[in-house]
């Protein structure tokens, strides 16, 4: 006789056979909540993306192509002809040199300036709060009451900086009517204000290095300025990469330094008496509201587009050769 040891069977299927219950219209709500939900957090900046960033972009575009007017009231279709126009056009070849010149004397000097500045205030020392907050006071200045200060500092016959330079026995610039020096004197304003705002951004990232790397290239023998090249700047090149490729933007894009460095010249946007200090921005200013030739302004201002596109790649590339991004 044998005896059948398995559990008898029930009625109903085993838990594993039986379907899930099919959930209610919370149990829906939740799935496209968790769904939907982060969709929704990021839909506010790429609608005011659209509408701010892409659509003028776009329209700009549209612009270009029309001699277009906005005193005059013209709209007529021309194609490319802007864009031929503006690879002979002299002026503005002359105001890109211009500012790419402008750009390098600021950009190089400010950022070398402020990794060095960053370095000092990483370490210990007293007051350390109050030289940090000062990095700042620049930036917190009116740009306007920073290019008029400026301007009588490089005034050519009561200016501070002659004056300095007369105590050596040199002879006294005229500022605004060289071309060079009148670069400089830009570039200084530029300096000025934002070297103390990148050096704050390589002060946050130095911050964040372990301490442990230091301590180690410390009993290693290493110097401090051994661990500078060795331990902070490799550390920071991901950091040096977005503070050239945002100085790259505002260097390009410079306008009211200059602008404001012409004060007292018939045209402001004229950059001097020939041009020697006016930017891409500024002719393009001069272009659409001097000349009410606006559609050939959206022309250029499109070829500063794609020049600031094609500057940040070439320093995307040249920081990534070095090792700066992964």
């Amino acid at each position: 006789m044998t005896i059948d040891l398995r559990p008898a069977r029930s009625g109903n299927p085993p838990a594993a056979d039986v379907p899930p219950p099919r959930g209610g219209w919370r149990s829906r709500l939740a799935r496209l909540d968790l769904r939907a939900s982060p969709y929704l957090f990021v839909s506010p900046f790429f609608l005011v993306f659209l509408a701010f960033g892409v659509f003028p972009l776009g329209f700009t575009l549209w612009v270009s192509l029309h001699e277009w007017g906005l005193a005059s009231g013209t709209r007529k279709w021309v194609g490319l002809d802007n864009f031929s126009y503006l690879l002979g056009d002299a002026d503005f070849w002359h105001a890109t040199v211009n500012t790419v010149g402008i750009f390098v004397l600021s950009t190089v000097p400010q950022l070398l300036l402020a990794l060095a500045l960053a370095a000092a205030l990483d370490r210990k020392m007293r007051a350390s709060t109050f030289f940090r907050i000062g990095m700042v006071a620049p930036m917190v200045t009116s740009t306007a009451a920073v290019a008029i200060v400026f301007t009588q500092l490089f005034d050519r016959d009561y200016g501070l900086t002659n004056w300095l330079i007369g105590l050596v026995g040199a002879d006294p610039i005229d500022w605004q009517a060289s071309r060079g020096w009148s670069w400089v004197a830009v570039a200084t304003m530029v300096n000025w204000r934002w070297t103390g705002y990148n050096a704050l951004i390589f002060l946050a990232a130095m911050q964040a290095i372990p301490r442990d790397l230091y301590e180690a290239a410390a009993i290693d023998g290493a110097s401090r300025l051994r661990q500078f090249w060795q331990i902070t700047v490799p550390m920071l090149r991901p950091t040096i990469l977005f503070a050239v490729i945002v100085s790259t933007i505002g260097g390009l894009q410079l306008f009211t330094e200059p602008a404001l460095f012409g004060v007292g010249s018939a045209n402001r946007m004229d950059g001097g008496s020939l041009h020697q200090f006016q930017t891409i921005t500024m002719y393009m200013f001069d272009n659409a509201f001097g000349e009410d030739r606006y559609g050939y302004a959206a022309t250029v201002s499109w070829a500063l587009f794609v020049m600031i596109i094609a500057f940040s790649l070439l320093n995307f590339l040249f920081v990534r050769r070095t090792g700066g991004a992964r």
